[in-house]
């Protein structure tokens, strides 16, 4: 355990630069590295599990793969903009597009997808619940990346803690503050992936097809529920139903949403 702590705390204390490549006027940052590495990952797994797993031809996932990318983009950015900061962008409308300054939406982003699916789904015939489970196994690699590179820009940390595992961010003030970015990427990323690989792989449940989306779903939604009450709340919105975050209250659906999955799965999907 001090060995844990003595790694955390060398970690815990470098200075890290959001910008990971610089070559004169071109910079690339930590978390656009993150976006491309996940996406790629995304897209050759998906590849591997549609060709040995299910037989569906590569055109499917590239095609899928295509519109996810700009559901990603287009709903999280979507979604961030009419569910955590409408007031501000209402009056700004052109500063919509600055993706690059930030202010990106996972459950705007989860819409985005979804509707990818919707679209490729229908367009090749292929089953809407298979989709969705190869994305469920895919995708919480990415959340992992996209968690660390939060960390390393200093931004989406937690609240204020006299713990040891507090860090002090620049942006964050003096205080050390709970690294919630780390608990993210360690539950919904690195965990989600793991349980739902070993579901799929190891037991014979994988054959209904739907039952690892609505596992995706609900401990996505469970992990980050707890997980958002060492983060600090955004501070144009508060605390927003029963002293919870928006991002509490959009998770507790999601609990409801992954249940209802699992049960539809369970009793109503054919094996495939």
């Amino acid at each position: 355990m001090d060995s844990i702590f003595s790694i955390y705390n060398f970690i815990a204390n470098i200075s890290f630069d959001p910008v990971a490549i610089s070559l004169g006027p071109i910079t690339i940052t930590w978390y656009a590295l993150s976006y491309i590495t996940g996406l790629l990952f995304f897209w050759r797994y998906a590849l591997y599990l549609s060709k040995n797993k299910y037989s569906i031809n590569r055109e499917v996932i590239d095609s899928f793969f295509n519109n996810a990318i700009l559901g990603v983009i287009i709903g999280g950015r979507l979604g961030y903009v009419t569910l955590y900061n409408f007031d501000y962008y209402s009056e700004n409308l052109i500063e919509i597009l600055y993706v690059w300054q930030g202010g990106m939406s996972f459950h705007g982003g989860l819409v985005g997808v979804i509707i990818a699916q919707i679209i490729t789904s229908i367009k090749y015939r292929i089953k809407f619940l298979i989709i969705t489970d190869i994305s469920s196994l895919t995708a919480p690699f990415g959340f992992m990346l996209g968690r660390i590179a939060n960390f390393i820009n200093g931004e989406l940390y937690g609240k204020v803690t006299d713990h040891p595992i507090g860090i002090v961010f620049i942006n964050g003030g003096e205080s050390p503050r709970h690294p919630s970015q780390l608990y993210e990427a360690f539950f919904e990323g690195f965990i989600l992936f793991l349980i739902l690989n070993l579901l799929f792989y190891f037991t014979q449940i994988r054959t209904k097809a739907g039952f690892i989306t609505g596992i995706f779903i609900f401990l996505y939604g469970l992990f980050r529920f707890f997980i958002e009450f060492f983060r600090e709340p955004d501070p144009q919105l508060g605390m927003v139903l029963l002293n919870l975050t928006l991002g509490q209250v959009l998770c507790f659906i999601m609990i409801i949403i992954g249940l209802l999955t699992i049960l539809f799965s369970l009793r109503h999907t054919k094996n495939v």
